[in-house]
């Protein structure tokens, strides 16, 4: 059974603040989840009451974590996920620190509460070829007594999106950071949540914030929201300033900041409108350079697309008349419902869909988010959301020595200028069209499924295939 198959079993309400949540690079799936993973696998093994027995680790990777997990940089992720930090939390400036003494010291500050001998080369591995039937991306922690004796040996799935699944839920998973809280619009589908605007005469963002209210108040809501635009922000801002070669061998120069002198060097050029595609571009190039560089990002829906939605954000904020920060509010909002949408009714993992799954997604929740906070009608927001789809239908994942940087950091910049023309063709139209966001989303979740694996994140197809590069256990 897929993941695909086992999600569709019971609703479980997925939150804005999921969808966006703060983490650090390179990828959600490959880095978010499995530290989280580390950090749940954690906290059970403390709360099954074995910490005074334990004394030593193994972790094992499948799939596509085991593929490119090296240039994604899972092995980091693990080792300090067991240390007790999370993807929210911890300084990345001083991740390079922590795991140069775990390898110099070949032991691992357990949850910061225990010291255990631990040898990465020995203790982690990397089973590349294998792969469990629910998912691709599978983590196995097994903990030992002195004698050897297994205390507890868990499996996680890490399933996009920075989301982990439990093995112990895979015949029904909620999702580790799902709430089960009953919300007062559930939905699964675009006709089920547009029967809901129409039924309550509400626009989408309307519905997203009454079930949001389910476990926040309305301001707490908001203040969320503008944290995590602060954060994208600042992201853009940091990513505008670094200079340098990207890390992971594949020596790929950051451009954002030279990009950026040239821009305003002499002022904005308005005599050339292609200009404006330019600042679109090089918001999206910030982000991404800075999440291959391991730097603080929002999963939006995932790390590997998280320049898509700041982009267009900064393309609302910068180039459109009028904006407000409710504007804002109403784009994060509007930009979930479809997250949700695709999240179930197919999935947010490259391991899965390819990147269509990634870059599609993001591209389609920019731009309904993009049409809500113009004004567009809900049927502009859906006819946005399914263009932006419909135009990246099979896209492959296929990243060059197995490291978010080629074609990924480019591809977001495409997918930024994908949405926002996206969502000009809809406002253009009266919200009538001919292919619907669950025909677009279903054949979305088709493509993948037919789609071969060496095109899902393994490093195997495509460009990947066909640029060679000489690293190590990428």
């Amino acid at each position: 059974m897929s993941v695909l198959e086992a999600t569709k079993r019971r609703y479980v309400p997925v939150s804005v603040f999921q969808l966006f949540s703060i983490g650090i690079g390179p990828s959600s799936s490959h880095t978010v989840g499995p530290m989280r993973a580390a950090v749940l696998f954690a906290e059970d093994l403390v709360a099954k009451g074995h910490l005074p027995h334990l004394a030593s680790l193994t972790v094992e990777l499948f799939g596509s974590l085991a593929m490119t997990g090296k240039g994604h940089a899972t092995d980091v992720a693990i080792l300090l996920g067991l240390e007790g930090y999370t993807p929210e939390g911890v300084d990345p400036n001083a991740v390079n620190r922590y795991i140069e003494r775990i390898n110099t010291e070949k032991t691992l500050h357990f949850l910061q509460k225990v010291t255990l001998p631990f040898n990465v080369e020995e203790q982690l591995v990397f089973h590349k070829g294998k792969r469990f039937t629910f998912h691709s991306n599978a983590i196995r922690f097994k903990a030992f007594d002195a004698r050897g004796n297994v205390l507890i040996s868990d499996i996680y799935y890490s399933v996009g999106g920075g989301f982990v699944v439990p093995q112990d839920q895979v015949l029904e998973p909620t999702f580790t950071t799902s709430f089960e809280d009953p919300v007062p619009y559930p939905f699964q589908t675009c006709d089920e949540l547009l029967e809901h605007c129409k039924a309550e005469n509400k626009s989408i963002a309307e519905i997203i914030l009454a079930n949001e209210k389910t476990w926040r108040t309305e301001e707490q809501i908001r203040a969320g929201i503008l944290q995590i635009w602060n954060v994208m922000r600042e992201c853009v801002k940091r990513g505008l300033q670094q200079e340098g070669i990207l890390p992971g061998g594949l020596n790929v120069k950051r451009r954002a900041a030279q990009m950026h002198r040239e821009l305003t060097k002499n002022g904005p050029d308005l005599s050339d409108p292609s200009e404006l595609f330019d600042w679109v571009s090089l918001f999206a190039l910030a982000v991404n350079e800075e999440n291959a560089a391991g730097g603080r990002v929002v999963t939006a829906p995932t790390n590997g697309a998280a320049g898509v939605i700041p982009a267009v954000l900064h393309y609302y904020e910068k180039f459109t008349p009028n904006p407000t920060e409710d504007g804002i509010v109403t784009f994060f909002l509007t930009a979930a419902a479809i997250g949700i949408l695709y999240k179930e009714g197919a999935s947010l993992s490259a391991a899965e869909m390819g990147c269509q799954g990634e870059v599609g997604v993001a591209t389609s929740m920019a731009a309904g988010g993009l049409t809500a906070a113009l004004g567009g009608t809900n049927a502009q927001i859906e006819n946005a959301a399914e263009i932006g789809m419909e135009h990246n239908l099979g896209l492959t994942c296929d990243p060059v020595g197995g490291l978010v940087q080629i074609p990924c950091i480019e591809r977001n910049t495409m997918g930024a200028i994908k949405a926002i023309n996206a969502s000009r063709l809809a406002l253009h139209g009266d919200g009538e069209h001919c292919v619907s966001l669950d025909q677009v989303i279903a054949a979305m979740r088709q493509t993948g499924e037919d789609m071969q694996s060496k095109y899902k994140e393994t490093s195997e197809g495509g460009l990947a295939l066909f640029v060679p590069v000489n690293l190590p256990e990428c």
